[in-house]
């Protein structure tokens, strides 16, 4: 009898087990859709780019760090960044050569669609998020130190940096997955929304006219920056709805 009652308690554990596995799953798709709806409709109202102003700035980020350790992996230099108050910034990098510097300039557009993946993949898991976010709040801290140099990204990163180790070490495990889950929306549908700068070829940064990335692309493999520019938003839509179906999708028992 004994056995046979350890064995029912253990069906019933296992099954409690699966019911909550499954609740946490059906919050966190819900409260993915519940980010991507929010966030779309905050670019409508007037101030709803306030709002979204620090995942604005952490975008940015994401992109010249894109730029930055594309360089670095390829051999180059990244000597520093600059963060503005308008949400553009720039990567100062040596060392790119006729084959590297595409690569360069696609890391930077290629670099918040990968971040959000990232993100929403970690965020499925429930145990995963409390670390991602101790993760990203040191980088960004690291990041201050070693490349930043305009007085705005020392103020702002540093800023965002500590709230999310906050939230990874004093928030519940709800809040921490919920947040993860939104830094990744906010990555990943920021490519989107400055959709123009894809299609760019030159841009002017601070009164100086220079290539957009999509232009320095063009000027290094002949075919037209609008093209680089629908393939960038290709892979940033693949990426996006590729990572929410491995995470979310349903699993064959």
């Amino acid at each position: 009898m004994k056995t046979s009652n350890y064995a029912f308690d253990s069906i019933n554990h296992g099954d409690q087990s699966l019911e909550e596995a499954q609740k946490n799953r059906s919050t966190a798709i819900r409260w993915l859709m519940v980010s991507g709806l929010l966030t779309i409709f905050l670019w409508q109202i007037p101030f709803g780019n306030y709002l979204l102003y620090p995942f604005t700035i952490l975008a940015t980020w994401f992109h010249e760090m894109g730029h930055g350790m594309t360089a670095l992996l390829l051999g180059g230099q990244f000597h520093s960044l600059q963060i503005y108050a308008n949400g553009s910034g720039v990567a100062f990098h040596s060392g790119s050569n006729l084959l590297t510097r595409p690569l360069v300039a696609a890391g930077g557009l290629m670099g918040p669609p990968i971040a959000g993946a990232f993100f929403i993949l970690a965020g499925s898991k429930l145990n995963l998020s409390r670390w991602v976010l101790a993760g990203l709040g040191t980088a960004l801290l690291l990041s201050t130190l070693i490349w930043v140099r305009s007085p705005f990204g020392w103020a702002m990163l540093p800023l965002i940096g500590l709230l999310l180790l906050v939230t990874a070490n004093k928030g519940s495990a709800g809040l921490q997955q919920m947040t993860v889950q939104f830094l990744g929306v906010q990555a990943c549908l920021g490519t989107f929304r400055q959709l123009d700068y894809l299609f760019m070829n030159q841009i002017n940064m601070n009164g100086r006219i220079m290539y957009s990335d999509t232009g320095q692309m063009a000027q290094s493999l002949l075919l037209p920056y609008w093209i680089w520019g629908s393939l960038i938003a290709v892979f940033s839509f693949v990426l996006l709805f590729g990572s929410v179906r491995m995470a979310y999708g349903r699993k064959k028992n």
